[in-house]
């Protein structure tokens, strides 16, 4: 097992740790997918049932994963949730989707309590289409205050490509911000699988989600005056968001409202899960440095190498390394950003003594 931080000689600025705030468990024991099969077999009477999955699966599967590039790309610290594309929530009934997230949510848990140095855990919650938020709040709460999670993944399409769910800044959703600021905890806005054959699950309806969730925003701000210190994360460096900046700002200045950083940037946060230098250094243009985190995805939607480069598409680490960043400004990003949007975390490094 390796502890942070490993060896600073390693890193390219003077800083205590990196921390990776978009991780997902996508290496999966078989168990898992055959608790899956057979759940989805037996829609018609859900039951909980046991998840055969055993520490020894666990540890292989962590070591020879996730574990093993965190020690290869030199990160330190990575915020672990289950495998989004497979939360599923337009699977089944309400019933179905709490005993898989509460399942996926345990695994999660026994991965951090396994490697309490290198994983923390980020909750996926069960959503299900037309249903109210109670479930999901119950099972924030349990994984919170019981399991020791720092934050959650809220999607806002539970139909599985199809949005059928209404907007982000309706009061439908105002009592799971209720209980995200109570708890002071951030959401990671992140979609799951889609049915809808129109899009492809992470090459379209991932980066269509990041877009529709900012611009949800835009046109709404009135939840962050409802909730002032609502924490929200939009992955995937923000789908189309920096490339066209331009349109957003101008769109939002043509109806008379303030510049997109006063309206929406106190409450709102990018990851840099971008797989490509141009993508990278333009996202770092755009979006002002105290609303980037780093993150990679890594053992995710992208594994292969860069034929051009040599390197893995999501060692996200090398293009924010290239940017030349100053050694504070680097600092935010890989580390102290974290520490603010993630409180919990933060309490949780300073009780280990970081």
């Amino acid at each position: 097992m390796s502890g942070f931080p490993p060896n600073k000689s390693a890193y390219p600025y003077d800083r205590q740790m990196i921390i990776d705030i978009h991780g997902h468990y996508t290496t999966y024991p078989p168990g898992v997918e055959a608790y899956r099969g057979a759940q989805i077999a037996q829609m018609s009477a859900p039951a909980r049932g046991k998840m055969n999955v055993s520490d020894d699966e666990i540890r292989h599967s962590i070591e020879t994963g996730q574990l093993k590039v965190q020690r290869e790309r030199g990160t330190d610290l990575t915020l672990f949730s289950p495998r989004a594309s497979w939360m599923g929530h337009h699977f089944g009934n309400a019933l179905i989707s709490r005993y898989w997230i509460e399942h996926t949510n345990d695994l999660v848990y026994r991965v951090q309590e396994m490697f309490p140095d290198n994983f923390v855990g980020v909750c996926a919650l069960p959503q299900s289409p037309g249903t109210d938020l109670k479930n999901s709040i119950a099972e924030l709460e349990r994984c919170v205050n019981e399991l020791g999670f720092v934050g959650c993944n809220l999607s806002p399409d539970t139909s599985g490509g199809y949005w059928q769910e209404p907007p982000l800044t309706d009061r439908y959703w105002y009592p799971m911000y209720e209980k995200l600021v109570e708890l002071d905890v951030p959401a990671m806005v992140h979609v799951s699988a889609t049915c809808n054959p129109a899009f492809h699950q992470t090459g379209s309806h991932y980066l269509n989600a990041d877009t529709t969730t900012f611009m949800q925003l835009v046109q709404r701000p009135q939840i962050f005056k409802d909730f002032p210190t609502l924490k929200l994360i939009i992955p995937h460096g923000g789908g189309a968001v920096p490339y066209h900046w331009g349109r957003y700002r101008g769109m939002n200045l043509d109806m008379g409202r303030p510049e997109l950083d006063e309206l929406i940037m106190g409450n709102v946060w990018f990851d840099t899960c971008v797989y490509h230098q141009p993508g990278i250094d333009l996202l770092f243009k755009v979006i002002r440095l105290e609303n980037l985190m780093f993150a990679s995805e890594m053992i995710g939607a992208v594994r292969g190498k860069d034929p051009d480069t040599g390197f893995y598409f999501d060692d996200t680490k090398r293009y924010v390394d290239n940017i030349g960043l100053s050694e504070s400004q680097a600092s935010k990003v890989f580390e102290g950003t974290a520490r603010q949007v993630f409180p919990r975390l933060d309490a949780r490094l300073k009780a280990r003594g970081h």
